[in-house]
């Protein structure tokens, strides 16, 4: 019993995940996130570890200055069965993308990808990832 309440919730981890998600796909710090809130940046990363719960006043103020609902941040959460498919379809389909973005790689890829005016340009960069991750797989 002890054991269990040191290992933090599975959903505060998830909110915690969506938290920093956020925060550094706007290139926000810890500590910024932190001063807007009054609190500090360690507080932030116990937030974003889900070692601390987040209280709901406090996930409302965090959905405020980050500009997302606070749904955001419960999104694909785990024992989340609203939308569970069935068949060939594939588990939680955004879960590779919240990874990708939360990667240091993901996020610099993702933020020069959209500064990338001219569509064209875009596509066959597309098209070039795709042709590295076949060649890829067939080593």
């Amino acid at each position: 019993m002890i054991e269990n309440k040191k290992k933090p919730n599975p959903i505060d981890i998830h909110v915690g995940s969506r938290i920093r998600l956020r925060r550094t796909m706007l290139g926000m710090s810890q500590e910024k996130l932190g001063e807007s809130l009054g609190i500090t940046f360690q507080q932030i990363q116990k937030y974003e570890k889900g070692t601390n719960r987040v209280g709901a006043s406090r996930l409302q103020n965090i959905s405020s200055i980050l500009n997302v609902p606070v749904a955001f941040f419960f999104e694909d959460a785990p024992g989340d069965h609203a939308d569970t498919q069935v068949g060939f379809a594939e588990a939680s389909s955004s879960n590779y993308v919240v990874d990708f973005l939360s990667s240091s790689e993901g996020l610099q890829l993702n933020r020069a990808f959209v500064k990338i005016g001219d569509p064209k340009v875009r596509r066959k960069l597309v098209d070039l990832v795709k042709a590295l991750a076949a060649e890829a797989e067939i080593e």
